[in-house]
């Protein structure tokens, strides 16, 4: 498999860095760093079915949690994009939680398998398009 470099262009981003669901793995960091910027764009459901702004969350709600969602404002509301996405002057996308940011978006990668159907509007993907 040929290895394959972002090119930053935020393709990805303004296609699926909105209404992902979230994991548990992701918040503890959040929580345990105070990073309210992040976790105010974030929704918890509790296992009686209360909903929760993740800013108003405590350690000793996390065994409650039955699902997670990114990313909403603050008044519950579903965004369409991603609050962390920003396009630079030249051109180039760049994460403004970089450091903490999701898995799934650590993790994505358009030239696997997986999305091959997307990899073929992604610039780092054209060579290696059929």
């Amino acid at each position: 498999m040929v290895e394959q470099y972002c090119k930053q262009c935020g393709k990805c981003c303004e296609k699926w860095g909105w209404d992902q669901k979230g994991i548990i793995e992701d918040v503890i960091p959040w929580f345990i760093n105070d990073r309210k910027d992040i976790l105010r764009h974030v929704s918890f459901q509790f296992n009686d079915g209360t909903r929760v702004n993740g800013t108003n969350i405590s350690s000793s709600d996390f065994g409650r949690i039955i699902s997670i969602d990114y990313w909403i404002e603050p008044n519950g509301k579903y965004l369409h994009n991603c609050p962390f996405f920003r396009r630079a002057e030249n051109g180039k996308v760049y994460c403004r939680i970089h450091d903490m940011k999701p898995a799934v978006c650590q993790g994505f990668a358009p030239w696997a398998e997986i999305w091959h159907d997307y990899g073929l509007n992604c610039p780092a993907c054209k060579d290696i398009s059929p």
